[in-house]
């Protein structure tokens, strides 16, 4: 899964502290398959099922227990006959004695309104097909859906079988093996699993979806889901994925694990994505055009998911305190693919850009181990990568991958420390990795110096930037020949930050080549930063507006506009069919700057005022509400329709979101006109909604 810092800490304070609670019973009793029949009900929240587990009791046990949050459960069975059972609303306890040896069947029947994990999209933004429903279980959160097992030491073989309506698709873990009618306008999906697998890896989405299929050159099927208007996305955003499957597969030396590979985009997705067992489901801000590929696009989210289903997946950690098992492996694994699509340069500025963050972050006093718990994203996921490139690095290629391939064979479909881990690759090198250990594992440092002398090794353009800032610390800055530099080398990534790091002591005929080039990257870097470049006068920026990349339109739009106002006109004029980004960011300055243009068709004001705070409605993603509630703060003021949206948004499901609506709404509580126009609306508000409203303006 790839997440922000904040996300990681506080998904792994959950994860680790939560998945402890029964763990001691897994090595007593073994769920071997677990067979569910799930109905949710679109729009209602709530979701009904039942489910049938076999398991194999391993030695003398008196209770048996399974996970099941804020559930009416309606009828426990074991062996087919009813069973007395106590629940707490958390935890389903069978009080037995069960003999060693003995094989069971339990079947729950159950009934849920989930206030987390089974997200419902769509339902209440009267545009019909753009239902949907899907889950979120990293963690221990499946079991606030589907009674089962917050521990990851509990892998069975889950089998799925999903009532859904009659216009949508049923994406679900496992194989599809058959559809039927289910009555009343429903379809029952079939879902096989022929391996187990870890509960908080289960997952389901059903929405109006179309599909790409592929096969990768080991013979796995792979299908890629989109929206039926986005068919022209397509190639863009899933460019490369077989290439990334099939390079994967052969890098890490072991065949792909499932029967096969899904990927599925949905609306207002809490992450990038989220490695679910063959099916990773991630955010529809990653379904793109060709134009936004050079900007955003989803290849290292793709190969990081997929890298998951070895490293994670196939083999699970134990706990937290083994969480570079799966991000750290996933990451490097993701930087590898990116190699094999973009370059060696690619990969090895890539690497130094995180060498740089993980530094910083030391000096900040914000240093951690790889083994700590609660280490931040920037930890087990940068750091791991590092970790993995160093032992490479210190122990070889025929080595490390005959160590992965042997870790992997003799772990799969088990649950491992960071120690076995280690165990495999001395038994497969021959060395003693005490001292690596030590270094990069246990160490709330970072190994900077000999992170960056390897480095230094590997990269020949990295060499140069290292030489380069070597002069500028030892010299006056107009003594260095940067022309040389740029001469010297054919990496992108050199140039582009010569000219966002030394860009005030650049000569202008840098400035030039880097914009007659044509190269979107460099041009792109004369934008940004503080200062413009002398060199970019208004029609050198006026060309710069119709560029292959919608971050260099955005921000040359604002810059001709800032500096030329007497022209607004002309540039609004050139990008009035722009939308950008899936988060609208050309289309939402493009409003801004139109209504705030003197006489730049002042009969559309209102229609562009009222295109712009419609944006804030729930029915777009969280990213384009929150440009929209910026844009109209900081410049217009919310109308009334809006405020209710920021109202509804204090309540969203994305905590980065809610906390942002719930600043903003803070904020405007300040302004006493602001404050009575809040309270007038309480009458149009759900219960959660005035009760937050009510408390903050109380408050204020």
């Amino acid at each position: 899964m790839i997440v922000t810092m904040n996300q990681a800490i506080f998904i792994l304070s959950l994860f680790f502290f939560g998945c402890v609670a029964n763990a001691q019973h897994q090595d007593k009793v073994d769920f071997i398959k677990g067979k569910a029949f799930i109905k949710p009900y679109g729009g209602k929240y709530k979701i009904s099922g039942t489910v049938n587990y076999e398991f194999e009791v391993l030695a003398l046990v008196d209770s048996i227990f399974i996970d099941a949050k804020n559930m009416d459960l309606l009828s426990v069975d074991l062996n087919d006959k009813k069973k007395k059972y106590t629940y707490d609303g958390k935890t389903l306890v069978l009080k037995k004695k069960f003999k060693k040896g003995s094989l069971h069947r339990l079947t729950i029947r159950y009934q849920a309104n989930p206030q987390q994990t089974l997200y419902h999209m769509g339902f209440d933004d009267n545009i019909t097909g753009n239902e949907q429903i899907w889950t979120q279980g990293q963690g221990k959160y499946t079991s606030h859906w589907l009674p089962s097992f917050d521990a990851m030491e509990e892998k069975v073989e889950f089998d799925l079988t999903i009532n859904g309506g009659s216009s949508h698709v049923v994406i679900a873990n496992g194989k599809l093996i058959d559809k039927k009618f289910g009555g009343h306008g429903t379809y029952e999906w079939h879902f096989d699993m022929l391996q187990p697998m870890s509960s908080y890896l289960l997952a389901f989405a059903i929405g109006n979806y179309e599909k790409q299929e592929l096969k990768s050159k080991s013979g796995i099927p792979i299908e890629n889901y989109y929206y039926p208007q986005d068919s022209l996305k397509v190639e863009p955003t899933y460019r490369y994925t077989k290439q990334i499957f099939d390079f994967l597969e052969e890098e890490i030396g072991v065949a792909y694990p499932w029967q096969n590979y899904k990927q599925v985009p949905v609306h207002d997705f809490l992450y990038a994505g989220m490695e679910n067992t063959t099916t990773t489901i991630f955010s529809d801000q990653y379904v793109i055009d060709s134009t936004a590929f050079v900007d955003k696009n989803y290849v290292n989210v793709n190969a990081h998911e997929l890298a998951h289903q070895w490293f994670g997946n196939l083999v699970t950690e134990k706990d937290g305190n083994h969480h570079w098992l799966h991000e750290g492996f996933a990451t490097y694994y993701a930087q590898l693919a990116e190699k094999e699509v973009f370059g060696d340069d690619h990969y090895y500025w890539k690497l130094n850009s995180s060498l740089i963050q993980l530094q910083d972050a030391v000096a900040k006093g914000n240093g951690q181990a790889l083994m700590d718990p609660k280490a931040s994203s920037l930890v087990f996921y940068e750091k791991g990568a590092w970790a993995l490139y160093m032992l490479r690095k210190q122990i070889g290629d025929k080595s490390f991958r005959k160590g992965i391939k042997s870790y992997l064979d003799t772990y799969k479909f088990k649950n491992v420390t960071i120690d076995d881990f280690l165990k495999e690759i001395e038994k497969a090198s021959g060395k003693d990795l005490s001292e690596y250990k030590g270094n990069w594992l246990n160490n709330e440092e970072f190994p900077y110096e000999e992170a960056k002398a390897q480095l230094q090794k590997d990269s020949k353009s990295l060499r140069m930037l290292f030489s380069m800032e070597k002069d500028f610390q030892r010299s006056q800055s107009d003594d260095i020949d940067y022309v040389s530099y740029w001469n010297a080398s054919n990496s992108i990534h050199l140039k582009k930050h010569m000219i966002m790091n030394f860009r005030s002591s650049l000569p202008e005929e840098i400035y030039a080549r880097a914009f007659e080039s044509d190269t979107i990257p460099l041009r792109q870097a004369l934008l940004l930063g503080r200062d413009l470049p002398s060199y970019l006068d208004n029609e050198k920026l006026k060309e710069l507006l119709f560029d292959k990349s919608y971050i260099t339109i955005e921000t040359a739009l604002f810059q001709l506009w800032q500096a030329y106002p007497q022209n607004g006109a002309t540039y609004l004029n050139s990008t009035q069919n722009v939308i950008g980004l899936p988060n609208k960011n050309v289309r939402l300055l493009w409003l801004t700057l139109a209504m705030l243009t003197e006489n730049y068709n002042s009969k559309q004001t209102k229609v562009y005022f009222d295109e712009l705070s419609s944006y804030t409605s729930l029915k777009y993603s969280f990213e384009i509400r929150q440009s929209a509630f910026l844009y109209l703060k900081q410049v217009f003021g919310l109308n009334d329709q809006s405020l209710l949206n920021l109202i509804k948004a204090s309540e969203h499901h994305s905590w980065q979101f809610k906390k942002f609506a719930r600043n903003l709404l803070k904020e405007l509580q300040q302004d006493s006109d602001y404050k009575m126009r809040l309270k007038a609306m309480s009458k149009e508000l759900n219960a959660e909604e005035f009760r937050y409203l009510f408390t903050e303006l109380n408050k204020a």
